[in-house]
């Protein structure tokens, strides 16, 4: 099976109400005003930051039309752009079961929404190219899920067939897209979860030792 795993909410963390609420303390007073700013800071990743994904402005350029629209002083959106690389820790249950599926012999790919600089940024602090055959990154292609394109674009980067393809994502909507156009899906809720679908899939054997109960 060739097994494409998204990055933001599943090998790397991705929360932004807990973001804001540690770089912006004075604007988040609880949980429910930290998802109210990230839903306005990020627009569901459309708009400015959706840009900023697919690789048609920069940071600096991002930070500017934040900051226009929302009223936010520009220093105070920078903390957060500057803020995201170390939002993105390593999420030690997915790697478990990346292992797993590796010794398990199939293929694994990655399809991920993220910025160039952010690209950068994992690829240097991360040894992706061992875990992965290979990856697209939004930023690089300059198409972002979830739009046919990207996940054309895929196959054909891959090598593969959209039907030997098991796609996993924590976004219904990218789920949804990859499923539209003939790629097996996994809603990724958390890797103990994944860990056992993928085990009832009988594409796992035993589950890895990190999401154990």
């Amino acid at each position: 099976m060739n097994i494409v795993f998204d990055f933001g909410g599943v090998l790397f963390r991705w929360h932004p109400p807990s973001l804001l609420a540690r770089v912006w303390p004075h604007r988040v007073a609880d949980a429910a005003q930290g998802e109210a700013l990230a839903a306005e800071f990020f627009e569901n990743y459309a708009g400015a930051w959706g840009a900023f994904d697919q690789g048609l402005i920069d940071a600096p350029t991002v930070i500017e039309r934040i900051s226009a629209r929302t009223g936010w002083p520009p220093e105070e959106v920078a903390q957060v752009v500057a803020a995201v690389p170390d939002e993105l820790q390593l999420q030690p249950g997915t790697v478990a079961l990346i292992e797993g599926l590796k010794q398990a012999g199939h293929r694994l790919f990655f399809l991920s929404n993220m910025p160039a600089p952010l690209a950068d940024h994992l690829e240097r602090s991360h040894p992706l190219h061992q875990w992965f055959e290979q990856g697209v990154f939004s930023g690089r292609v300059q198409v972002v899920k979830p739009g046919v394109e990207i996940f054309e674009l895929a196959c054909r980067q891959f090598g593969v067939e959209p039907e030997s393809c098991l796609f996993l994502d924590d976004h219904p909507v990218n789920i949804a897209a990859a499923q539209a156009l003939g790629w097996q899906t996994l809603l990724f809720r958390s890797a103990e979860q994944a860990s056992q679908e993928l085990r009832a899939r009988g594409l796992l054997s035993a589950a890895p030792q990190s999401v154990r109960q």
